[in-house]
């Protein structure tokens, strides 16, 4: 008896409604948003500063509160951290999601409210589900297992009942018990911190199970289902989980890994579902499995505002709300939410494809990006570049990253990469020709830079040695959870490091 149609009736057809009903009322729902975040954070020191309770209209917000980078809120979470209470969100935070850190800091600690914890990123969760079961009503979802693939976590300084650590961790952490008994694996195993050992005994617990649906990194769990083929002698994942339908997976671009996922997932009924669900908040997912843009979800515990990248780093960027922005702008994405993040730059860049209801796709990071020329090179042209690379030689990219060379020996500029295979190309140098070619074809400011080779050279393209991006990330304690491969950088900071192990 398939279960699934009774439980979507029961927990998940009305937030499919709910998301229906954003069309024609963004505005609306919004400004609910905000004035529920002012409300509560109130008799907050942060809201008394900001004299919150004197605000009436997203106008008097914009004025009262700059803009913030971690730099500016970083203060305020050190003491969140050892246990003051109502500092940037009301009452006490006791969970920290640690990200990638900033130019002065390893890690940024996120806070991580109940408030945020419910009407985020488990409301985000909630709303992947009633949005897959929707496009797919025949679905057989919670007649078997759901793997989720986690990070760990470990206690926060020396605060009592407090723990940072990757945000996949704090979700499994506190999960509710009725989503536990279909979850797996246990936490003892889905928390181990040693990633190789927690991928092996994934593989080996999972192998007999009849698992539905699958969650996590694609990177990541693209590594756990392999150890798992390995083990079993399997060729093709259909083999061990003959009734998977749907991988839902964020965290990094999956163009990358499509066609592997493909190589060993042969099942026709077989869907991919993306959402955003960063360390700062649930943002967004994919409703049309045709469309790979996602929706934005708008009532849940955030704010959203944009800064045109145009004007991104200027003294007194445009800032604008989600009802006043345009399709095809690349924005720079800032954030109000009920952890007591306060008109946040969180460092992602997107692009709106549609309003009403608005759709988008991430095309990269305000820091990740390669402009030493002027090319305005960005991750999203990358990720379509190789794709069209990878199409024209039959090659498959595992991990890549590219910096620019300033200046050579003989006076010349240009990009170099560095890319690990799956499926290494026949011929290295056409792969880099049709690569250089096709981010002509895509930016128009790559292309003008490469006139005639006058200011850049074409790419140069270096064949990293199996495994060396995981060496790396192992090499600094940060293989697994949602550790990510930096994609562009202005800087050689990273591809330095690389090239140094690529022996």
């Amino acid at each position: 008896m398939n279960v699934t149609p009774f439980i979507n009736r029961l927990y998940f057809a009305r937030r499919a409604k709910a998301i229906e009903n954003y069309k024609g009322h963004a505005e609306e729902l919004q400004m609910q948003v905000l004035r529920y975040l002012l409300i509560a954070a109130s008799n907050t020191e942060w809201g008394k500063e900001h004299r919150y309770a004197d605000i009436h209209s997203y106008e008097d917000f914009a004025a009262r509160v700059g803009i913030n980078t971690y730099e500016e809120l970083k203060g305020y979470i050190q003491r969140m951290r050892q246990g003051e209470k109502n500092v940037l969100w009301r009452g006490k935070v006791n969970w920290y999601a640690k990200s990638s850190g900033t130019t002065n800091d390893k890690s940024k600690f996120i806070p991580v409210s109940k408030e945020g914890l419910k009407n985020v990123h488990y409301l985000g969760g909630t709303d992947c589900v009633a949005s897959y079961l929707k496009i797919n009503p025949k679905s057989k979802l919670f007649s078997g297992k759901s793997l989720i693939l986690g990070g760990s976590h470990a206690p926060n300084l020396n605060t009592p009942n407090s723990l940072v650590g990757d945000l996949s961790a704090i979700l499994i952490e506190n999960v509710p018990s009725l989503v536990n008994l279909t979850r797996i694996p246990p936490k003892e195993i889905a928390l181990l911190s040693d990633f190789e050992e927690k991928r092996d005994k994934i593989a080996r617990f999972a192998q007999d199970k009849n698992v539905t649906n699958i969650s996590g990194v694609p990177s990541w769990m693209l590594s756990v289902l392999k150890r798992m083929m390995e083990i079993t002698g399997k060729d093709r994942l259909d083999e061990i989980w003959p009734n998977l339908e749907v991988f839902f997976h964020g965290g990094v671009a999956f163009t990358p890994y499509r066609e592997q996922y493909k190589n060993i997932i042969t099942l026709a009924g077989m869907h991919y579902m993306e959402t955003y669900n960063a360390s700062e908040g649930f943002f967004g997912i994919q409703t049309d499995l045709n469309d790979p843009a996602m929706q934005l979800m708008i009532d849940y515990g955030v704010f959203y505002e944009f800064i045109p990248m145009s004007e991104y780093g200027q003294e007194k960027p445009t800032v604008l709300p989600l009802w006043k922005v345009q399709p095809g702008v690349n924005y720079a994405m800032v954030i109000s939410t009920s952890c007591g993040l306060w008109r946040y730059l969180i460092g992602d860049t997107v692009k709106f494809t549609q309003t009403d209801p608005y759709k988008f796709i991430i095309t990269g990071r305000t820091k990740h990006f390669i402009n030493a020329f002027g090319e305005e090179l960005i991750v999203d042209n990358a990720e379509k570049g190789l794709e069209q690379a990878c199409i024209a030689t039959g090659a498959q990219v595992k991990d890549y990253t590219a910096a620019p060379i300033f200046m050579d020996a003989e006076a010349k500029c240009r990009h170099q990469w560095l890319v690990e295979f799956a499926k290494s190309p026949k011929d290295i140098n056409e792969f880099a020709t049709i690569l250089d070619r096709s981010l002509q074809a895509i930016n128009s400011d790559y292309e003008a830079k490469r006139y005639k080779d006058i200011t850049l050279q074409p790419l140069e393209l270096i064949e990293a040695q199996p495994g060396l991006f995981d060496e790396w990330l192992k090499s600094k304690g940060k293989l697994g959870g949602q550790h990510k491969i930096p994609r562009l950088s202005n800087s050689r900071e990273y591809i330095e490091e690389l090239i140094a192990m690529n022996k």
